[in-house]
């Protein structure tokens, strides 16, 4: 259709053409600039338009000018997307090594989302990509609904990736560290699931459920690797398989009963720098043959009075026997209560009973200080915290996906986001954040500074990028690094500036002049 003449006499800037799209509106008429010649064999050269600059209409030409709007928005969500940014470095680099850079970016995308929106679902994932930092930190990520299902179906498929992450991660522990294993269950009634089962713990709750074993570095305080396993796999048949398929060959095992060391008896002989503190039961012969309840001392420095108990045994392993006097009393008056109950005391049960209340014994391959092993167990809470995050604060409790590949991928990203979760409670509770506000209290602090997306990336709290942030976060960013504080102007000195004196000056002479006689 031929362009209007008086659409034509339109002033626009010079090298453009009008272009008429078809469709009624204000855009209808489009000037487009010259990009080039197109030349044609046996013809005239022809004219090649380039991109849009602009539209007439009402009479005059319209420069597109804010239309570049469409491209994203100019300010975002900052301050908790930094947060968990600002821990994180290593991780990614760990996830580049064996991932391409587009999965590496997107599985951090997701990670981080769901730290600071827990319990966020699929259908939300793209909108709170847009409105928060992570597009900026992670772009390019697509993270629609359909899209993150098949992203979580390609990753569970991978599993030579995870595990060379996972690998890297175990080959990077100290070997003096300690590293506890545990398990957790979670909530799976997948239909489509072969890795969804009744535990023996499910059976009761009435739901199938799937097993999640975890290594946790007790002087780091973060996890070193994951591995789902089926519902109905008990804890000492999937140790060994945990231990090879992550290829964990540095440290000192600090395990729970469920893990018994003869079941990776292999495993530590194939690993000379691996080895082991596991508690045994208190009906084990070898307390009694070794008279480990004849206690030799009381461990100091210790926020309990604990009895303990060293002893060498054949085949190069040692036994520590500990008795907590706080444990002892209260599992003594539980004990009560529960005969009461019933009604069904005997002395004899009792008596039997009684010197064992408070006691654990554990066995090892080190010679270690009765203290150190000692506290090496105590930590073992640190794992149940992150557990409790895993769970509560990162509502990780049900897996919300269908398909083994699907699950799998799923929990790869949870453990991502439990690492991160685990160092960001760290650095707010050094920083003594977390004895004004409980970690959810400072998240939401923390979304709720906004900056414009085309600040430096070095913010500060007076550089004028931020948007409506309010004084008490802005003391929450500074605590933990995320904005230089305004520097302060030096305090002025009272009382009046001393005087220095001139040296050429004459001193005036004090008293009345002598007369010359």
């Amino acid at each position: 259709m031929a362009i209007p003449e008086y659409i034509r006499k339109v002033p626009r800037p010079v090298n453009t053409v009008v272009v008429d799209n078809g469709k009624d509106g204000p855009n209808r008429y489009a000037v487009r600039e010259r990009a080039g010649t197109k030349y044609i064999r046996n013809g005239n050269p022809q004219p090649k338009n380039g991109k849009v600059i602009g539209h007439i209409f009402d009479g005059a030409y319209i420069p597109l000018n804010g239309e570049t709007a469409a491209s994203g928005p100019d300010m975002l969500s900052y301050g908790a997307a930094a947060f968990a940014r600002s821990v994180s470095a290593d991780i990614l680099t760990d996830l580049l090594d064996v991932y391409p850079a587009k999965d590496a970016c997107t599985v951090m995308a997701i990670a981080t989302l769901r730290i600071i929106r827990p319990s966020i679902t699929a259908d939300r994932m793209g909108t709170h990509y847009r409105r928060t930092f992570v597009c900026q930190h992670y772009p390019g990520a697509a993270l629609s609904a359909n899209t993150i299902c098949t992203f979580l179906q390609k990753l569970g498929q991978d599993g030579g990736r995870r595990k060379a992450f996972y690998q890297k991660r175990a080959a990077a522990v100290i070997a003096s560290h300690h590293i506890a294993i545990d398990g957790t269950l979670k909530q799976d009634s997948s239909t489509v699931n072969d890795l969804s089962a009744f535990s023996y713990k499910a059976r009761r709750k009435g739901c199938q459920e799937v097993s999640v074993l975890y290594a946790y570095d007790i002087e780091a305080m973060e996890p070193i690797c994951a591995e789902v396993f089926p519902g109905n796999s008990i804890d000492a048949s999937s140790y060994a398989a945990f231990i090879r398929d992550n290829d964990i060959r540095r440290g000192i095992i600090v395990s729970d009963k469920g893990f018994p060391s003869s079941q990776i008896k292999k495993e530590l002989e194939e690993r000379p720098d691996l080895h082991f503190l596991t508690p045994i039961k208190r009906n084990d012969v070898r307390i009694a043959n070794n008279g480990m309840l004849s206690f030799e001392g009381v461990l100091s420095g210790i926020d309990d009075h604990v009895l303990y108990r060293k002893l060498p045994i054949q085949g190069g392993r040692y036994l520590y026997a500990y008795r907590s006097a706080r444990k002892a009393a209260a599992e003594e008056a539980s004990y009560l209560a529960r005969r009461e109950k019933q009604n069904d005391f005997r002395p004899d049960a009792y008596e039997k009973k009684r010197r064992v209340f408070g006691v654990i014994v554990f066995e090892s391959d080190q010679d270690i200080d009765p203290r150190a092993a000692y506290l090496c167990y105590d930590d073992r809470w640190l794992l149940e915290l992150a557990f409790n995050r895993y769970k509560s604060d990162e509502c990780l409790d049900r897996t919300e996906v269908q398909g083994d590949f699907s699950l799998l991928g799923s929990e790869f990203i949870n453990f991502i986001s439990t690492a991160l979760t685990c160092r960001m409670l760290r650095k707010a509770r050094e920083t003594g954040l977390l004895e004004k506000v409980t970690y959810g209290e400072l998240l939401d602090d923390l979304s709720s500074a906004w900056r414009m997306v085309d600040s430096p990336e070095a913010p500060a709290t007076d550089d004028g990028f931020w948007v409506h942030t309010l004084n008490y976060v802005f003391d929450e960013l500074e605590a933990l690094g995320l904005s230089k504080p305004i520097s302060k102007p030096v305090p002025k000195k009272r009382g009046r500036p001393r005087k220095n004196p001139v040296e050429d000056k004459p001193k005036r002479p004090r008293g009345r002049p002598r007369k010359n006689i």
